[in-house]
């Protein structure tokens, strides 16, 4: 796959997506970088805000296997992980896989599970792997967990561990749409769901070959300096306890190629490190107590280290062209 080809396979999804979601560009291209950069997704946002529709809007235009998991606290980790049952009729053990054995797995409201269940999925995100009954299974690429979760609701909720935000390489959180978008989704979904009338354009081998090009995608090394300069702030800026560590660095990285690609470049520019910089880095940050939201000083420590990192002068690298160059 060249340039041109992940162009236009992009391009069709973006297309699926635009004929179901209203607005959330932003969100939509993120959510773009996090499958081509082979990570995961948190989305984060008030109830009735189109979450899950979006996710599974994704789902329906790639011809990849789908599960959605609805966590609850009776959730158990071999409700996702599957089993092994006695078969009375061959009489042995058999394996039964369970919903993690998906290309593009949809853990909604993740935050209502126990610890011990939202933990389970600690290896198979990071490893691309499952252990059962000390047996190891692979997961079939690409693998994508989009998860959901409330940010205003904390009754019967657990909030997620700092080791499990960490295996998620955005969060994305989009709000209310404005009041003529707010109208069109009225207009879009007054007779039908077009959910319904979404059909695959991608499948799981050309999804692969547009990771592969966007772990390709080129980065000077001035940029990546620029790039852990950002990093390394995280760690000196007074509202910061725990600052951003190498694996988010390294998310950070990919998550510019990946954004960079989809933007139609080979190469990425400084813009691209700042568009996800706030959904990498922000969610990964232990911030000192104070006012406001937790979430709300991460985000404006990160915007504060990008208005205050130096740019450097990065000339477009000779014979690279492509949108946004």
């Amino acid at each position: 796959m060249n340039i041109q080809e992940a162009g236009e396979l992009i391009g069709a999804i973006r297309n699926n997506l635009s004929k179901v979601i209203v607005g959330k560009e932003a969100g939509v291209d993120l959510l773009l970088t996090a499958l081509l950069a082979n990570g995961h997704v948190l989305l984060e946002d008030v109830p009735g805000t189109g979450k899950t529709l979006l996710a599974k809007t994704l789902a329906r235009s790639l011809d990849c296997p789908f599960k959605r998991i609805q966590f609850t606290p009776d959730l158990l980790p071999s409700d996702l992980s599957g089993i092994n049952y006695y078969n009375q009729k061959t009489g042995d053990f058999e394996f039964r896989p369970g919903p993690v054995f998906a290309s593009i797995l949809l853990a909604d409201e993740i935050n209502r599970a126990t610890p011990r269940t939202q933990s389970s999925l600690l290896e198979c995100m990071e490893e691309r792997q499952i252990t059962i009954d000390g047996v190891t299974h692979g997961l079939e690429a690409p693998f994508l967990v989009i998860a959901t979760q409330n940010p205003v609701d904390s009754q019967g909720t657990f909030p997620l561990p700092e080791a499990q935000l960490d295996r998620f390489l955005l969060r994305i959180t989009s709000g209310y749409p404005a009041f003529e978008e707010g109208v069109r989704i009225l207009q879009r979904f007054r007779l039908n769901n077009p959910l319904e009338d979404t059909a695959a354009v991608a499948d799981a081998k050309q999804i692969q070959e547009a990771q592969r090009l966007a772990a390709a995608v080129n980065i000077s090394d001035d940029l990546l300096a620029y790039l852990m300069q950002i990093v390394e702030a995280t760690r000196k800026a007074p509202a910061v306890k725990l600052g951003a560590s190498p694996r988010a660095g390294f998310a950070l990285l990919r998550a510019s190629q990946g954004y960079a690609l989809i933007q139609g470049r080979d190469y990425v520019i400084p813009d691209d490190i700042k568009a996800v910089a706030g959904p990498v880095l922000a969610h990964r940050l232990v911030i000192q107590r104070g006012p406001g939201s937790r979430e709300g000083q991460a985000a404006e420590t990160v915007q504060q280290i990008l208005r205050e990192v130096e740019v450097p002068a990065e000339p477009v690298p000779a014979g690279r062209g492509g949108r946004g160059a």
